[in-house]
Formats: C-alpha cells, structure tokens, sequence
C-alpha cells in the first residue's frame, strides 16, 4: 500500500472511493436517499474532483492498494476556511477510509502525512462517534461552534 499526492487522473476512483466511504461512515447518519442523490450525480462529482485536483489551496493524499488504481482512503488538507480569530491556519477537511481498514492504523497514517502535529481544526457530523473518538484520541477537542447543514448538524473540533 502506498500513500501518495492525489492527480487529476485519480478523480474517478477518487469519487467512487468518497461515495463508498460516505455510506460506511454516515449509514444510520444521513437518509438512505441522500447516497442515492450522490451516486446519480457521480459524473459531477468526477468532474468537480478533477477540478479540485487540478486547482486550489487544498492537497488531497490517496492511499493506494498494492492493486493499482484501488484507493483505499484519502485525506484532503490545506487553509482554513473559517475566519474566527484565534482559530489554527489548517483545516482537515476529509479524512476516509474504507470500513474494511478501520483499526489497522491506516487512517492515522493519513493523518499524519497530512496534518502531522500541525495546530489545526475540523468540522465532524454530529452523532460521528468513531470519528469524534479518532480525532480525540489526535489532541483535538470540540470548541463549541456549531453550524446547520443541509445533511446534518456539524460541530468543530480544535487542536491548538
């Protein structure tokens, strides 16, 4: 398994990787229907990853099977997009792995190839608990902002 800068030639399994993680992580989260709404708008989401993958202040990691092309996980990092005073530089803004690698140490490896140590924070859906046990277990803790989405209510962590 290799863990690599993510290329524009990797938004189709990119997708497809986000697709599947997002049901694994958000099943008994979010509605069924909204993975449906996903998979039928996955050609612009292949679009929109080349995109991001080509463009902008974010840096997105693959971490790639010995079989080449199958993604495993990824993690995407960069400026932060929140203004609030005293709030780190760096946000986390996905961090995925397959259900089939959960507990074999592979998403903190894509943690800290992305963020390392660095001061920083994240958004997590609330009711997240592996998510919200993994980032507290990396030294984050939730600040207290909160903010309403259309597939659910998020809350911030923070590691200073």
């Amino acid at each position: 398994m290799l863990i690599r800068a993510a290329v524009v030639d990797d938004a189709e399994a990119l997708t497809d990787l986000h697709l599947d993680v997002w049901e694994e992580a958000y099943a008994g989260l979010m509605p069924d229907a909204i993975f449906a709404e996903r998979r039928a708008e996955r050609a612009a989401r292949v679009d929109r990853w080349r995109t991001n993958l080509g463009t902008g202040p974010f840096s997105t990691l693959v971490a790639e099977d010995d079989v080449p092309g199958r993604l495993l996980g990824f993690a995407r990092a960069g400026p932060g997009r929140d203004t609030d005073p005293g709030l780190p530089p760096l946000e986390l803004s996905a961090l995925y792995v397959r259900a089939e690698r959960y507990g074999t140490g592979l998403g903190h490896r894509l943690f800290e190839k992305a963020i390392g140590s660095s001061a920083a924070y994240l958004w997590v859906l609330d009711g997240n608990q592996r998510a919200t046990a993994f980032y507290e277990r990396q030294g984050f803790s939730f600040d207290g902002e909160t903010k309403a989405e259309p597939l659910g209510l998020h809350r911030r962590m923070v590691r200073a």
